[in-house]
């Protein structure tokens, strides 16, 4: 992965405005499920041996669920950091930089064939400046 890639990774990660993504239709799926339960009530009886299999299938994924459950109850660690530099972004002394980055992403959306590296990397040295004293002080 080269630079470029890294930088490009990180305006995407920090930008609200990527490419929104939908999700598929939940229709088919239920049409799907109902060929499925269609052709499983045509099955022959003789074919228990995989309603036993599809039973311990289900048995492992309710143990699953249950791990996934049990990790869900753990306290997550929230990153104080992004915190700071979230608020620092949003301050008075951050306001220039947000200012620049803000028109720069106005003229891509509008055309422009520039990137707005610079002024991203401007907009989060500020706030990171400006979170790390407090990031420092929460620590402690």
């Amino acid at each position: 992965m080269g630079i470029w890639d890294v930088i490009t990774d990180i305006v995407e990660a920090a930008t609200p405005w990527t490419v929104a993504e939908a999700e598929a239709a939940a229709a088919p799926a239920a049409e799907e499920a109902t060929n499925e339960q269609a052709t499983e009530d045509s099955k022959p009886a003789s074919e228990e041996p995989e309603a036993e299999e599809a039973a311990e299938e289900e048995d492992a994924e309710k143990e699953e669920e249950e791990e996934e459950e049990e990790e869900d109850d753990e306290e997550e660690i929230v990153d104080p950091k992004e915190k700071f530099e979230e608020e620092c972004r949003e301050s008075k002394q951050c306001a220039p930089a947000k200012h620049h980055f803000e028109e720069c992403v106005d003229r891509v959306n509008n055309g422009s064939k520039e990137d707005c590296v610079e002024e991203f990397f401007h907009l989060t040295h500020c706030a990171t400046d400006c979170a790390a004293p407090k990031v420092w002080s929460a620590l402690k």
